[in-house]
């Protein structure tokens, strides 16, 4: 199973790298420079070929690429050589003006949004089945009664089922995540039905500074009715079978899946079940694994979204990309209020693999649902990647941007030194970037 997760990030991955690389190969072409080698992965070609001037190749190392054009080493060469100027050659990086050099960098992250855009219309387009919960809530302080949470200090109660927030609808448990996650330290505007009873709520949901997300301190509701038994798992073994509604652990009272959960955790190693089946009360011993997997799915709700017209399809996916986008230069501010960036920040190996997660789990429940998973979540990352790349940091195409914006503005070439030590720089921010990057990566899989 990790090998074919490592297999999927790894096809995930490169198809938004192969995009982010094919937007700076096209735009250099339309704009007259010379592309002496397109590469999708790093290190020596295992294949490669040249068709025309272009020697297309796929590297060793499958993460990454880079597209290489005539000439984009001149400032190197210049520096080296002490000279005090690049000379313009036509059909080099360098010999065209600073504003198309622009346009090949802004290419790439443009190409990523844009592919981005093309997968979630084509996911509205198709249609998609949903697994979710109800929009009905369990306080997280019914589980950790020395604990207050957001929740509490608003005013919700175990049982409450939110209907709206912020001035958005919520039917389904995702939709309020979504709206809760988005907002942290923020005072949002909360509908609930209590009892067939409309009430209005401000809850402030706090950062949770391992995620960089808003949370109020809820779980949701789902009652305690098994759905599915893992083939010898736990419960398997204790005899539980599908359609078996839970009813007491251990003496106490269960109402709904928190409750068996809270239960379980706080039990022997043998835990006693009472549950009905056919009608009739019965009894069963769950010996509890150090792992504590238990082997019990509860019943999630599950709906199919209506296939979207072309229009409709591309309103959506414009929408949901931009959406996407603003919560990634959102997410950026949230690096500088204490959140853990260890967590936060992921490099290519944590990527790859939660890539493969995605797509693994996904299609674990089916093909239809394995595809959903993995094309949203490369909408994701290729959205991250455009954002990611068009930061004015040296090396990256928004400090190449920034830098011949200058060019531009002094209205001469910059001297190949300036050009040198902003792109050695850049170099050194980036390999620190990634081995914080990495380190962070070997944490996370550690824990996995």
């Amino acid at each position: 199973m990790v090998a074919v997760k490592i297999a999927l990030g790894l096809l995930g991955l490169g198809i938004v790298v192969f995009i982010h690389e094919l937007g700076h190969f096209l735009a250099a072409r339309l704009v007259g420079i010379d592309v002496e080698a397109f590469s999708i992965g790093w290190g020596n070609p295992i294949l490669k070929k040249k068709i025309g001037d272009v020697e297309y190749r796929l590297g060793m190392f499958p993460l990454g690429g880079y597209c290489k054009m005539r000439g984009d080493n001149e400032f190197k060469e210049a520096w080296e050589n002490r000279a005090s100027g690049i000379e313009p050659v036509k059909g080099t990086f360098y010999g065209t003006s600073p504003l198309r050099r622009i346009v090949v960098c802004f290419a790439g992250p443009l190409f990523n949004l844009l592919f981005a855009v093309l997968i979630l219309s084509l996911i509205w387009g198709i249609g998609f089945e949903v697994n979710t919960l109800d929009s009905r809530i369990v306080l997280a302080s019914d589980v950790s009664a020395d604990a207050t949470f957001p929740a509490d200090a608003a005013g919700f109660k175990t049982g409450d089922r939110i209907i709206e927030v912020n001035g958005r609808k919520t039917n389904y448990y995702h939709e309020v995540q979504q709206n809760i996650a988005t907002n942290p330290d923020k005072l949002l505007p909360v509908t609930v039905d209590r009892g067939g009873e409309t009430i209005s709520l401000l809850v402030k949901p706090d950062l949770d500074k391992s995620t960089g997300a808003g949370r109020i301190g809820v779980y949701f509701w789902a009652d305690p009715l098994v759905d599915e038994i893992v083939s010898g798992s736990d419960a398997a073994i204790a005899g539980l079978l599908p359609g078996d509604l839970i009813i007491r652990v251990n003496g106490e009272t269960i109402t709904h899946t928190i409750d068996f959960m809270k239960a379980v955790d706080s039990s022997p190693p043998v835990a006693k079940i009472d549950y009905i089946r056919d009608g009739a009360e019965q009894t069963a011993e769950l010996v509890l694994s150090a792992d504590g997997s238990l082997g019990i799915i509860w019943p999630r709700v599950q709906y199919r979204t209506p296939s979207l017209s072309p229009p409709g399809a591309l309103a959506k996916g414009v929408s949901e990309g931009w959406n996407t986008l603003l919560v990634s230069l959102k997410s950026l501010t949230l690096l500088f209020k204490g959140i853990d960036v260890t967590e936060a920040v992921s490099g290519p190996v944590r990527i790859t693999y939660m890539v493969g997660d995605v797509a693994a789990e996904g299609f674990g429940q089916s093909f239809g649902t394995g595809l959903r998973s993995l094309a949203d979540f490369i909408a994701l990352i290729s959205i991250a990647l455009c954002v990611m790349n068009l930061l004015p940091l040296p090396v990256l195409d928004g400090g190449q941007i920034i830098l011949f914006t200058v060019e531009i503005i002094r209205r001469k070439p910059l001297h190949p030194r300036a050009i040198g030590v902003f792109q050695t720089l850049g170099v050194v921010l980036i390999c620190g970037l990634m081995l914080f990057a990495l380190f962070g990566d070997i944490l996370y899989l550690s824990r996995r």
